[in-house]
């Protein structure tokens, strides 16, 4: 499993979890496309706000191995703002592809790319 190195393992002053710390013994955890709702706490939403331009800081349009990313925190953006950048996609695998969709991504999180390239 690939550490990303220099990237944020939490949301800062949160318990809002970015990257793991070593591979899941009894199997990866498959990433899914959660639904977030507009009722969502405002903690969730600086969460994803966060882990959002952690992964625009440390890749930006390139693609990226899933590697140490949580699971849990990338399947909340999975299927809009990030999405798979191979075909097939194994969404079982450390080693899977991946990379942000901009424009979806400059919609959902404004504040994020505010002054970015």
């Amino acid at each position: 499993m690939l550490k990303h190195r220099g990237f944020p393992g939490r949301l800062p002053g949160t318990d809002f979890q970015f990257v793991i710390r070593r591979a899941n013994p009894k199997g990866v955890t498959r990433i899914v496309v959660r639904e977030r709702f507009r009722d969502r706490s405002p903690a969730d939403r600086r969460a994803d706000a966060g882990f959002m331009a952690a992964l625009w800081d440390h890749f930006g349009t390139e693609p990226f191995e899933r590697g140490n990313l949580d699971a849990g925190r990338l399947s909340w953006l999975f299927g809009r703002e990030v999405v798979p950048a191979e075909d097939p996609f194994d969404p079982e695998s450390y080693a899977a592809l991946l990379r942000i969709d901009e424009e979806k991504a400059r919609a959902a999180f404004p504040e994020v790319f505010e002054g970015a390239r």
